[in-house]
């Protein structure tokens, strides 16, 4: 379609505006034909069909021509017009013959395909030739095919290089609409993909330190019912002691995510983390816990992760292994650094597929960070988990789970 490479536009109210050039070079090509065609040579005694054709054709225009670039309707009414006044005007003033000037244009510029613009190019070119012929009779013939043919050619050659430019100039515009349109689909998916991943990370954090504490309170509760009940007044004092001492690490917990941090790292070591752990854990459960971890070189981040290994383990130690005893040691070598987690506990058969969110959780956080973990059990023969972790970049955690957070209970 030729409109298209001269206004891509929808059809509305600014047509006049957009085409403003146009309209202008159409007013002077016009001023100057009025001109001439009072002041020009005429072999005819009359000029009269030459002013109505001047008059009639900016009358049209300003009427209803100036919108037949978005109007086919109005286009189809105008260009007639245009045939006439290319035939009228040579053929009472020879001068005005440059009038094709504007016709070519208004003809490739109205036309809906290249192919009707072609066929229309020649019309003028035909009706001005005839004009000429009118005006100047046999003896002009060779000058008029000459002109005549030089400017359809030249029409014809410019406006089909203008439509193929127009028309790689709306396909890249389509595809840059298209492009625009990926990358908002990009963005909302990356969004989505952020909103579910912070949703995953609240739940790993809710799990390892709010719910971890709760599952506490209520064993630390089910005990002090119980040594109520046999009226064991000192050993009700020592659970009560744990149980304010837990629902107040809770409350902690629960502060430090409304705050959009991350609990348990600690604010001294990693070690001294890992005995508070331990010695809270004996204390809310009455099994013993070993802890062999001495401190080395390693980032918040990491501390973060492995405290949480440990948690989780401790977890589910207290609520489906039935242990005498647990182990913690803490590992450090050259290139890695882990925890090993063991207890004397019933096992698991580790083929079969657990139900809950802990060991998941454990093992997408290690994934997270680049590290590994290992859980070896068989049924009655206790469980040993062995995590770790690269040394020396910080373990790529989501840049929520980057802050500095509040130290373990005492």
């Amino acid at each position: 379609m030729t409109r298209r490479w001269w206004d891509a536009g929808h059809m509305d109210g600014e047509t006049w505006v957009r085409n403003r050039w146009l309209h202008v070079f159409f007013a002077g090509t016009m001023l100057l034909t009025a001109v001439i065609t009072v002041f020009g040579w005429s072999p005819w005694s009359t000029r009269w069909p030459a002013y109505t054709a001047v008059v009639v054709l900016v009358v049209a225009y300003l009427a209803y021509g100036h919108r037949g670039y978005d109007s086919p309707r109005a286009a189809a009414a105008f260009l007639p017009l245009v045939l006439v006044a290319a035939l009228v005007l040579p053929a009472v003033v020879p001068s005005t013959a440059f009038v094709q000037c504007i016709a070519f244009p208004l003809v490739w510029v109205q036309s809906e395909r290249v192919r009707t613009a072609v066929l229309l190019s020649v019309a003028v070119g035909v009706a001005s030739g005839t004009g000429l012929q009118v005006s100047g009779g046999p003896d002009a013939l060779v000058s008029t095919l000459l002109i005549e043919g030089i400017s359809v050619i030249g029409a014809c050659a410019m406006g089909v290089w203008i439509s193929s430019v127009a028309g790689l100039s709306e396909e890249r515009r389509q595809l840059l609409d298209e492009l625009r349109a990926t990358q908002q689909s990009l963005a909302d998916a990356h969004r989505s993909a952020g909103v579910a991943s912070e949703r995953e990370r609240l739940a790993r954090e809710i799990h390892d330190t709010v719910a971890q504490n709760l599952a506490g309170i209520v064993m630390l509760t089910e005990r002090a019912r119980k040594d109520l009940a046999n009226d064991r007044g000192a050993a009700l004092h020592e659970r009560l002691a744990v149980l304010e001492e837990s629902a107040r690490a809770a409350l902690e917990d629960s502060r430090a995510l409304i705050a959009a941090g991350v609990a348990g790292a600690t604010s001294g070591s990693l070690a001294g983390a890992l005995h508070r752990l331990a010695e809270r854990y004996t204390r809310e459960t009455g099994t013993p816990v070993a802890v062999d971890a001495t401190d080395g070189p390693l980032d918040r981040d990491a501390q973060v992760v492995l405290l949480r290994v440990v948690q989780e383990s401790l977890a589910n130690i207290r609520a489906h292994a039935d242990a005498g005893s647990v182990s913690v040691v803490l590992q450090h070598a050259p290139e890695r650094v882990g925890v090993r987690v063991t207890d004397d506990g019933v096992g698991f058969d580790t083929r079969v597929p657990t139900a809950g969110h802990g060991l998941r959780g454990l093992h997408e956080r290690l994934v997270l960070s680049r590290g590994a973990c290992t859980i070896t059990s068989t049924p009655g023969g206790g469980t040993v988990v062995d995590a770790s972790l690269p040394t020396g970049p910080e373990p790529n955690l989501p840049a929520t789970e980057r802050t500095v957070v509040a130290e373990v209970t005492r």
